[in-house]
């Protein structure tokens, strides 16, 4: 997929499959050859077999896929969203399709007529009592097969890097089995080994007590068959890494119902033909095409695919809808507003796809020890073969050393050791609504230490809401009923936010208003069922003693103070102000737990600011703060030697979140902030930032056990082998265990769930992400 130049940018960033890579090694061969292109940066991930490749938009997609064959392997570029342009893939990008394709479905069915061939043959070499006459040569024809056919693969890879001077996991497995079959071969034919009395006792280590001709048959074929199933194994539980862009990519629709326009009937026409300002149909059970706004009927969406809530979500005309919910109820019609890469899942599964297309430091160190740990591999079982042969060892036992060491030394648990965990652990943050941009940032937010936070948006929902209503005591007053009906009626025909909340209050079956009138930065007046009405603000109009009380309670706690007027009386103060979200001191405590260090930096005035920092337990508290003072803190904190996190939703922290070790944006937020944000939390929940803290600690330390698992491996085994302390089957299976270990332990992130953790455990879609894809349930 090739994204255009940004403005003033001269660069493009194109995403290429690359087929036939096979360990860390094959990753770095890549990215070097890459390299050499003019103005091009490569990374590319062993895990999801992708590069992506930033290039000068004078460099074709063309010269980069020449570059990756140049390599010996097959790409293909990513096509972008929508019917595919031009003309057909050439024969590199089919082949790359069908490599890629074909592989783990091949290695399906290798696997069982490998261990069919096998069986027999490790059963007679490691069980002495079963052996019969010329059970040797029933071996070799089993093996045979498997040496040829079943490990065909690992051949023609070989082959491939040795037409480009390149060495990989391929090559070590290759050499290690032709080189037991040779060995075994000439034992037979020329060594003895082939009189039909034979019998080889049999022994892990690789030794020939009583100068009695060994055969190594059951290496020859044990080292495909582990190697083949580890892989099988290693290819499945890579592919459950993948599930949130799996599970993003099930929420789309293949075509959609136009509706009837004029004399045009409706008609089902393919997504990609649907454009913004269409109006389409969605009938109950139908998912929603994409991101829109109801312009007729009314129901209830079914989000818990998108966001995870069981409750409906009720829409009229009027109302926001996303793409990937399902109507519940009645029929719908809907403007398109956004459609194909433009819409909410398309740009959160483009958020994901590129955190997991990146590299962690410790990945990058992995690959620079992978590119000079296969040639050294050779040159350590060359040695190995020569120092044996020198010490008087028997041949046969010579070889099988060597051999051990090619087979034991692969790099593939080296190259899985990262890139498989940041998969399950971006993948999983998206479930729980946290999308992080990359592993640096996930490496960045397990270590910061304070956390700077927007008020308005942030801790709170960002609209106003009624807190308080005081009504005047007496006995002919209205009451607090009929005074929150009035008020409603009277600001029904104002836009003002404070009219809104007012509105939205009182309820829906209002009293009409006529005579209306706003005057701004005063209020509204108008008559209703024939009462003067005006709600205004404080000034200096005497107020009955509970009302001006309850005035001045609401400026002492941050709250905008309006006071009914009926027919010339004070009837009712309302108190309004933007309300916390629920369980936000909740939230606070959990980062204080952890160990972060909470500032609250708002633009809002010292009373509103104190009052939301003392339910939310906040001590240090920053108010009427402009964006460049937000900016000014955060270098402030930065000097003193602080690593800062910036949460924050507004344009106006967009400066303070560029300037922050790490930028955190509410999902619900402005393109501004998102844009210059490392981590988005698309759930509107404070609480998601505590997750993606401890998600990221948990990320982090896998991505270290799997390191050292992978370098402890190959310290311990490569040693053993050398001696000739271990033989050349159990190298194979060790090896092939290594990797799954690896990949296995990183899977346990996929299961991770948050320390008292709300809802459900069970994986129901993208049930975290509430926010920017549940707005609509406001």
């Amino acid at each position: 997929m090739s994204a255009p130049p940004a403005t003033g940018s001269t660069s493009f960033t194109t995403e290429l499959v690359v087929g036939g890579m096979t360990c860390a090694a094959c990753v770095r061969r890549v990215e070097k050859r890459l390299g050499r292109v003019g103005g091009v940066e490569a990374s590319v991930n062993l895990a999801t077999g992708r590069a992506r490749v930033t290039h000068p938009a004078a460099v074709p997609t063309a010269e980069l896929v020449a570059a990756v064959e140049g390599a010996g392997f097959t790409a293909r570029p990513v096509p972008p969203p929508g019917p595919p342009p031009g003309p057909p893939p050439g024969p590199s990008a089919k082949r790359a399709t069908a490599e890629g394709a074909g592989t783990e479905a091949a290695d399906r069915h290798r696997v069982p007529v490998t261990a069919l061939l096998s069986a027999p043959v490790l059963v007679l070499s490691m069980v002495p009592a079963l052996q019969f006459r010329n059970w040797q040569w029933l071996c070799f024809v089993l093996t045979a097969p498997v040496v040829v056919w079943s490990s065909w693969p690992f051949h023609t890879r070989a082959l491939r890097g040795l037409r480009h001077g390149a060495a990989t996991m391929d090559t070590l497995v290759s050499l290690g089995v032709l080189a037991s079959f040779s060995w075994s071969a000439y034992a037979l034919f020329l060594g003895g080994a082939g009189d039909p009395s034979m019998r080889m006792p049999f022994s892990p280590l690789p030794s020939a007590p009583g100068g009695t001709p060994h055969v190594y048959l059951e290496a020859a074929v044990g080292v495909p068959l582990f190697v083949l199933t580890g892989r099988l194994l290693e290819a499945r539980a890579r592919h459950g890494t993948g599930s949130a862009l799996r599970a993003l990519a099930s929420l789309t629709v293949k075509d959609v119902v136009l509706a009837a326009d004029g004399d045009t009937p409706e008609r089902r026409v393919p997504i990609g033909e649907l454009g913004v300002g269409d109006r389409f149909v969605v009938r109950p059970g139908e998912r929603v095409a994409t991101d829109g706004v109801v312009t007729a009927g009314g129901s209830a969406l079914d989000l818990s695919l998108v966001t995870g809530e069981s409750a409906p979500v009720e829409v009229a005309a009027g109302s926001p809808v996303v793409g990937g919910a399902v109507n519940s109820g009645g029929l719908l019609e809907v403007r398109a507003e956004a459609v194909g890469a433009d819409t909410r899942l398309a740009r959160i599964a483009r958020l994901v796809a590129d955190a997991q297309s990146g590299k962690a430091r410790a990945q990058r160190l992995a690959d620079a020890i992978a590119a000079v740990f296969v040639p050294a591999v050779l040159a350590v079982a060359v040695s190995v073969l020569g120092f044996w042969l020198g010490a008087g060892a028997a041949p046969e036992a010579a070889v099988t050393a060597a051999v051990a060491v090619l087979v034991v030394a692969c790099p593939c648990a080296l190259g899985l050791a990262t890139p498989t965990a940041l998969l399950a652990a971006t993948g999983r943050g998206a479930q729980l609504g946290i999308l992080v941009s990359g592993p640096r940032a996930l490496e960045r937010l397990r270590r910061v230490d304070t956390v700077v936070l927007d008020k308005t948006g942030t801790l709170t929902h960002g609209v106003m809401e009624v807190a308080e209503v005081t009504s005047r005591a007496r006995p002919d007053g209205l009451g607090r009923a009929e005074a929150v009906r009035l008020a409603g009626a009277a600001e029904h025909g104002s836009e003002h936010p404070i009219g809104r909340a007012l509105v939205a209050y009182a309820g829906t079956a209002l009293p009409p208003v006529t005579e209306f009138v706003a005057t701004p930065g005063r209020g509204v007046t108008g008559r209703v069922e024939g009462h003067h009405v005006e709600l205004l603000r404080p000034d200096d109009q005497p107020l009955p003693p509970e009302l001006g009380d309850a005035a001045e309670a609401a400026g002492r706690e941050g709250h905008t103070a309006v006071v009914l007027w009926v027919d010339g009386r004070a009837e009712a103060v309302f108190a309004l102000g933007d309300g916390l979200r629920s369980g936000g001191y909740r939230a606070v405590d959990h980062l204080k737990r952890l160990g972060l260090r909470p500032v609250l930096a708002t633009g809002d005035g010292p009373a509103a600011a104190r009052s939301a920092a003392g339910q939310l337990g906040i001590d240090e508290v920053r108010s009427r703060m402009t964006p460049e003072g937000k900016a000014e803190l955060v270098r402030e904190l930065r000097a003193r030697g602080h690593r800062v996190a910036v949460v924050g939703d507004g344009v106006n922290d967009a400066a303070a979140l560029a300037h922050a070790d790490l930028g955190i944006a509410m999902g619900g937020g402005t393109d501004a902030a998102i844009g210059a944000a490392d981590v988005t939390l698309v759930r509107e929940d404070i609480h998601a930032l505590a997750d993606a803290v401890r998600l990221a600690r948990r990320t982090l330390g896998t991505v270290r056990a799997n390191l050292l698992w992978a370098f402890g491996y190959n310290l311990l085994t490569l040693p053993l082998a050398a001696v000739g302390r271990l033989g050349p089957m159990v190298a194979a299976a060790a090896m092939s265990v290594s990797s799954v270990v690896v990949v296995g332990n990183s899977l346990r992130l996929r299961g991770w769930e948050p320390s008292g953790a709300r809802g459900s455990r069970g994986m129901r879609g993208m049930r975290g992400m509430r926010g920017s894809l549940g707005r609509s349930g406001r």
